[in-house]
């Protein structure tokens, strides 16, 4: 039986009636009547209520705005009831288009990071070969994953890398009160068929490989020693912790080495000591030269 939970919005006229588990396919529905509401039989029904003004459909929730008519006090417990009982009956939610393509199973887990603000999905399947970052949902074109993890109002930042995706969350919540909504929406978005990152962005990633090719042959002979160190030894480790560093510069005046913190590792408390007592120590060894600094232009 599936039991439904009652959650105040930040809009007073709205209230989320949440399911243990997703609801639909990667789609969003939005009813204004009972007309619109064709594809949704347990819309339908609600609209019989005279106090419902709009009800929306997504992920794991039915929401529904209603009219001043009434307050949310007086009538959340019988809606959820009814909703409770029309699903006990079998009743359809959404009618499911039969030309959707069939789920992909794929296992989703979560890992802690040094970042107590980000977490790192794990997915049993290859997501892309190339790091993206993505700071909020203006830069999210290449990736309608990131786009809808941006909609959960706790989510700052999005990092997909390999076969993971690290998220990094506002302080409105903890992550015990979250993990388990983030990572049951990334399982079903990726085994219903939904596009992590557009096939655009790979190429553009594979031009830009030639690029970084030509643009590290011109560099100082110092600064590709530092490139390949931090890519054979550094960055595997902060990859296991749901991040990325990446070179920017080198000064050979003042031996300072200058790197972009990508993922859980931007912003994270531990990054500074990261950068001095392991990276900063592993150069100065490797490159056999005490006076190197590193510091990350993002931190």
């Amino acid at each position: 039986m599936t039991k439904i939970t009652i959650k105040e919005t930040q809009n007073p006229t709205i209230l989320k009636f949440e399911f243990e588990d997703f609801i639909t396919k990667n789609q969003n529905f939005e009813f204004k009547n009972i007309d619109e509401a064709q594809a949704s039989p347990l819309a339908q029904q609600l609209f019989y209520l005279p106090f419902v003004k709009t009800v929306y459909i997504s992920g794991n929730f039915i929401a529904i705005e209603r009219y001043s008519i009434v307050e949310w006090d007086d009538v959340k417990d019988a809606v959820a009831e009814q909703i409770q009982a029309f699903v006990d009956k079998g009743g359809v939610i959404i009618k499911v288009d039969e030309n959707q393509p069939k789920k992909q199973p794929v296992t989703v887990y979560g890992e802690t990071t040094p970042n107590p603000s980000a977490l790192k999905f794990v997915v049993s399947r290859m997501l892309t070969k190339n790091a993206v970052e993505y700071k909020n949902i203006d830069q999210t074109a290449s990736s309608p994953l990131a786009k809808e993890l941006f909609k959960f109002p706790y989510v700052k930042e999005v990092f997909i890398d390999e076969n993971y995706i690290s998220v990094t969350k506002y302080d409105i919540n903890d992550w015990d009160e979250i993990t388990l909504e983030v990572r049951t929406f990334i399982k079903q978005y990726i085994e219903n068929g939904g596009t992590v990152l557009d096939e655009n962005l790979i190429e553009v990633a594979t031009k830009n490989d030639i690029t970084k090719d030509e643009a590290f042959d011109k560099l100082d002979v110092t600064s590709q020693q530092i490139i390949n160190i931090l890519e054979e030894y550094v960055k595997p480790a902060v990859a296991a912790d749901g991040g990325n560093i990446a070179f920017d510069s080198y000064n050979e005046e003042d031996k300072t080495v200058k790197v972009i913190l990508q993922g859980a590792c931007s912003g994270c408390p531990s990054s500074t000591f990261t950068l001095k007592s392991g990276i900063e120590n592993m150069l100065k060894s490797m490159l056999n030269d005490e006076a190197i600094k590193v510091e990350a232009i993002n931190a």
